[in-house]
This record gives C-alpha cells, structure tokens and sequence, in this order.
C-alpha cells in the first residue's frame, strides 16, 4: 500500500516541480541574450523584464505593462511551456492572475505536463483564482498527461498526499517555498466542492 502511495505521488511531484524548475532555467539561459518581445501595435513598449519573470516575481506593474504593450499572454516559457497564467496559478499571484483573465489569456493552456492553470492553482490551494478561472469557463474536465482533472488533483485524503507536498517544499526550499500545511489541508475539500 505504501509502495502504491508513492508511486501515486510521482506525478503530482512532476506536473508541479517540473514547469518551476523549467522556468528558471529558462530564465537563467536567457541572462545576457536579447529578448524576443512581440510587436506591439501601440506606442506602448513592453518592459525589459520577460513575462514569465514578472509573474514569477509578482512585478505587478511589468505585468500590466506587457499587457498594455500586447504581448502574447499565452506565450509558453521555453522548457516547461507554462503559460503566464499557468505560472501564477502556481506562485499563488492573484492579482496577476486576475489581470492576465481580464486581457483575455487563454484559460485551458496546458504545459507539458498537460496541467493547466485550473489543475495547479486547485493543487496548490489558491481558491480565489480556482473560483476566477471557473467564473470566466475554464474547463474542469481537462486531464493532464497523468489522467487528473483538477478535482481529482484535490481529491484524495490530505494524509494520503501529505508527503507529496513535502517532497515539492524539500526541492523548492531553494527557492523559498514554504507550504502551509493547515491551509491546503482546510482548502482542498473547499476547492474540491468548488469543482464538483
């Protein structure tokens, strides 16, 4: 049964550790390289920092700068491909999420690890942007490569997925990831009601 248990945690570990660790990467390949910006139809030039490092950042003003300058709001990080929206589901931004729902991103992208910003901010715990995407129509029946929808992602006994987010919270350490136990514990039978 133990066995069972964590072979069942394997994918959860890579759908979510895979696309971060991807990011930045990414973002460390890309240091001293020209960036590639989309042509803005506006005036409005994009800012210097990328998309992606924004969010990851939570620069909330770059954010809105990219959108004002119509940079492609689906564009997928090079080695995770998560999208924007993806990526702040995942750091729990919020605001950003809000801002890039409103510029109209694509909610149903998926990385490729198959999760889209739905699964990751419902396994990760972030009820208001769960409740955001489902009020704009994020499909709740998109499986990713390992056939979870984002309820099933919440799904299953806290127990029983504990040292799943132990072991994302050990490698994310570096990073300064901490996990509130108490709070995904209360919040996953919620954010599971909410994709009932």
């Amino acid at each position: 049964m133990k066995t069972r248990i964590k072979n069942s945690r394997r994918p959860f570990i890579v759908i979510t550790l895979l696309p971060i660790l991807l990011i930045i990467a990414s973002c460390k390949q890309n240091e001293g390289q020209a960036q590639v910006v989309s042509v803005s139809k506006t005036a409005i030039k994009p800012p210097s920092v990328d998309i992606h490092i924004a969010v990851m950042t939570n620069n909330i003003k770059a954010v809105k700068q990219h959108i004002d300058a119509g940079t492609n709001l689906n564009q997928k990080d090079p080695l995770g491909g998560s999208s924007p929206l993806i990526s702040a589901s995942l750091f729990g931004r919020t605001e950003i999420a809000k801002l890039l729902i409103d510029a109209g991103a694509d909610l149903n992208v998926q990385n490729n690890d198959g999760s889209t910003a739905l699964l990751t901010a419902s396994f990760f715990c972030y009820p208001e942007i769960v409740k955001m995407l489902l009020d704009k129509g994020a499909d709740k029946t998109i499986k990713n490569k390992y056939g979870s929808t984002a309820y099933e992602s919440v799904a299953a006994p806290f127990n029983v997925v504990k040292g799943t987010y132990q072991s994302i919270e050990k490698m994310l350490q570096p990073l300064g990831v901490k996990f509130d136990y108490a709070h995904i514990e209360k919040t996953r039978p919620v954010i599971a009601a909410m994709l009932k």
